[in-house]
């Protein structure tokens, strides 16, 4: 059985930064892509950042790009966000995700991941 929990969202101010987690259990995590996507209410889900199995490779949106960071210790069974430099416009819940993979790469686009968390509500407010 398969979980991905996010934890790490909470209210910060603009220009603050936050570090959002994944925990991973129930999968050999080294064996998986991972991902982070975000959607605010009423709208689609939208890629942010994606870390290959080993870590080597990244990929970012460009609205985020240069200011979050994606990471992973695959001994623990953990991926992370760094968001720096957060804007009013980042304010919504971010997804955790993975995607079984057998080469080292990244992947951008939802329907390609195979699991998924529940969420965790990031909160960026003067």
């Amino acid at each position: 059985q398969v979980q991905l929990i996010e934890s790490g969202g909470g209210l910060v101010q603009p220009g603050a930064s936050l570090r959002l987690s994944c925990s991973a259990s129930g999968l050999v995590f080294g064996n998986y892509v991972i991902g982070w996507f975000r959607q605010a209410p009423g709208t689609e889900r939208d890629f942010v950042a994606s870390i290959s199995r080993s870590g080597k490779n990244e990929n970012y949106s460009e609205d985020v790009k240069g200011r979050f960071t994606i990471s992973r210790d695959n001994a623990n069974l953990t991926a992370f966000l760094q968001m720096d430099y957060l804007h009013p416009e980042d304010q919504t819940v971010y997804y955790c995700c993975a995607d079984v993979n057998g080469v080292d790469r990244t992947t951008i686009t939802a329907p390609m991941y195979d699991y998924w968390g529940r969420g965790t509500e990031v909160t960026v407010s003067a």
